[in-house]
């Protein structure tokens, strides 16, 4: 007699949640989802897709209020239906009720290029142009020469320019294009090496060029996804029949990557990158275990295992000078994990690289909660990474909002675990970005300054708080869009804005970005926070403000709104007004303005463009009593700071 082999831990999620449409709806159950599409292997997860097809994504957000918002528009120049649904998939698994729209087959040109298009009457929040080696060898000669295939490139690329550049003049959504395979079907019809190479080297310049629109050389708001790195994945690039008798120019699984990609990259530009990188250390980043090891026994470098560990480390240590805070979350000895980050010569990660080391014997997800706590953060801005499938799951029961890697099994494996679903994507790494470690350092000496202290205020006026308030520098422009892309806790409208569109506002006759930097005996915080102003005739505008975890309670959005109060009157201002709109994460600041003199005026657009909105509140202060800068800081506020009223009201 045999029996059913057990369900592997893909299955009874996709099991469970084929049970949950049945039940209602994955609309109805939209919370669970994620979890359980985070634990299905490729195939099952193309399966759920089918499922995902069906999700409403109004409906979720009505049974789950809170959920992140996203709209994709998919354009080419083939057929996409398979990115489509593998697309359906890769948001919902992280957290996205799909919304997922396609345009004509190979209508790329009209879409992105006319204004009566419907990419530009319904604008997606990102909008795909999945472009293909067809698109170039259709207007190849036959037979051809590498020349031929040069000059197809330029005019293919040229257009692309200008369909890019003029689709991200008008559009406020991110474009997303790619880089172009060659198939070795095209190139072998070549007979002589030599022309090969040639081909090889003339497509390789092209595709550089590609990435040069998305580098910072191009327009702006425009994504290059570099697809080489899939190539490298047991994948076929194209199925001939598909692509001969659909238009199919990519395989599913081709497609699949691509989704998967996309994926990372929608979190990124909707401000939901990961922030901590908490890892397990034994048997995680280095071999054995320290505590019956020794310092001397683990390993960390030589031999196969070691090599391995060695490679992890070497990752760790690249994500974490890119701003990316790393914490240690292990079951031992504290000061044997500190003398063995100290001492062992061969580690690549040291104590300084760690914003907090947690060792002891207490569960991990309570090292967890308290570890986002310090950092004042949210639970799902951490990365937890673990070898042991205990761990791991009792996290994943406890702290749901938290991702979890599991690193069990052969260490060689643990890089690409760790990498595969992108979960520190940014758009752009920033000057700040690179030196975060050291400013979180910094915040732990403040924290033993506060506990040494007889009381907030005593620990404010030996703080020595510095604040600059002033129009944003060339330089600070990618900063501050960052802000407004992974701030959430104090982000009045949370309103998220490209680093082109930050430069507009900050370049505009009717607009102005300030920057908030700060200080205080322990050093510089640097660039903390953003004010966004528009001036409509006698009103001046908040349109928003930021300002970083990293100062809160300080006075210092005290300090900048009395300045801006202070200046508005002076201009000649007749009122300022801003608008708080709610989300999951910024209750903090809901009375920001209220305990600050400004009025209610109630629900609907405060005149800020879409930063009130209807689930928003308006206010405005009339600028009679206003508060003061406290006592305990010291405030430098830049001259020419706002723009002056009875300017022309901003179109958009």
């Amino acid at each position: 007699m045999t029996t059913d082999p057990a369900p592997t831990p893909s299955s009874a999620a996709l099991e469970t949640l084929r049970a949950l449409h049945r039940d209602g709806g994955l609309d109805r159950h939209f919370g669970r989802v994620p979890a359980l599409l985070a634990a299905l292997d490729r195939t099952d997860l193309a399966r759920a897709a089918r499922l995902l097809a069906r999700v409403d994504p109004a409906r979720a957000r009505a049974h789950h209020p809170g959920l992140p918002s996203v709209t994709v528009a998919l354009t080419g120049g083939g057929t996409l239906d398979a990115l489509r649904t593998a697309l359906l998939a890769e948001l919902a698994r992280h957290g996205f009720p799909p919304e997922v729209r396609l345009t004509g087959f190979g209508s790329y040109v009209h879409e992105l290029g006319d204004p009566a298009s419907s990419l530009h009457t319904e604008p997606a929040d990102v909008t795909v142009c999945v472009l293909d080696h067809a698109t170039v060898f259709d207007e190849v000669p036959v037979p051809f020469t590498v020349e031929d295939v040069a000059d197809a490139l330029r005019r293919k690329l040229a257009l692309w320019r200008g369909l890019a550049t003029g689709f991200a003049a008008r559009s406020s959504g991110t474009l997303v294009l790619n880089t172009l395979p060659l198939p070795r079907n095209q190139q072998v019809q070549l007979l002589d090496l030599p022309s090969r190479a040639r081909l090889g080297a003339v497509w390789r310049t092209a595709n550089a060029e590609l990435l040069g629109f998305g580098s910072g050389e191009g327009p702006g708001r425009v994504v290059v996804l570099d697809v080489d790195p899939l190539l490298g994945e047991p994948v076929a690039l194209a199925d001939a029949r598909f692509d001969t008798y659909a238009g199919a120019r990519f395989s599913d699984a081709f497609l699949a990557g691509y989704a998967r990609e996309l994926g990372h990259l929608v979190r990124a530009v909707t401000g939901r990158t990961k922030k901590v990188l908490a890892v397990d250390l034994d048997e995680t980043l280095w071999g054995g275990v320290l505590g019956d090891d020794g310092v001397e026994g683990i390993e960390v470098a030589h031999g196969r295992r070691g090599e391995a560990f060695h490679r992890v480390q070497g990752v760790v240590k690249q994500l974490q000078s890119q701003g990316v805070l790393l914490a240690a979350v292990s079951k031992n000895d504290r000061d044997a994990v500190v003398a063995a980050l100290r001492d062992h010569p061969d580690l690549r990660v040291r104590e300084e690289d760690f914003v907090r080391i947690l060792a002891g014997w207490q569960p991990k997800p309570e090292s967890l909660r308290a570890l986002a706590g310090g950092l004042n953060l949210g639970g799902d801005s951490v990365v937890f990474a673990d070898d042991n499938p205990s761990e791991c799951a009792a996290v994943r029961a406890e702290l749901p909002e938290t991702t979890v890697v599991p690193l069990d099994g052969d260490p060689a494996l643990h890089v690409t675990r760790l990498l595969a679903d992108g979960w520190f994507t940014t758009t752009e790494v920033t000057s700040e970005d690179r030196v975060r470690t050291r400013r979180y350092r910094e915040e732990s000496a403040r924290a033993d300054f506060l506990s040494a202290a007889g009381g907030a205020e005593e620990f404010l006026a030996g703080l020595g708080v510095t604040v600059r308030l002033a129009p944003a520098a060339p330089a600070e422009i990618p900063r501050l869009s960052q802000l407004t892309l992974r701030t959430n806790q104090f982000n009045l409208t949370t309103r998220r804005l490209s680093a082109e569109e930050v430069r507009t506002r900050a370049a505009g006759p009717d607009t102005a970005v300030l920057g908030l930097t700060a200080g205080d005996r322990f050093g510089s915080n640097g660039l903390v926070g953003a004010v966004f102003l528009r001036a409509e005739e006698k009103v001046l505008h908040i349109e928003n403000l930021l300002l970083s975890c990293r100062v809160f309670a300080r006075g210092i959005e005290q300090a900048c709104l009395a300045a801006l109060l202070d200046r508005a009157a002076a201009a000649g201002f007749a009122e300022v007004r801003g608008a708080y709109r709610p989300t999951a994460k910024n209750a903090k600041v809901a009375g920001l303005y209220a305990h600050y003199g400004f009025e209610a005026l109630g629900s609907g657009t405060s005149g800020a463009g879409d930063t009130g909105g209807p689930a928003g509140t308006a206010f405005a202060h009339r600028l009679e009593r206003r508060p003061e800068v406290p006592g305990h800081l010291v405030l430098d506020v830049a001259e020419d700071l706002l723009p002056a009223p009875g300017a022309p009201a901003l179109t958009t």
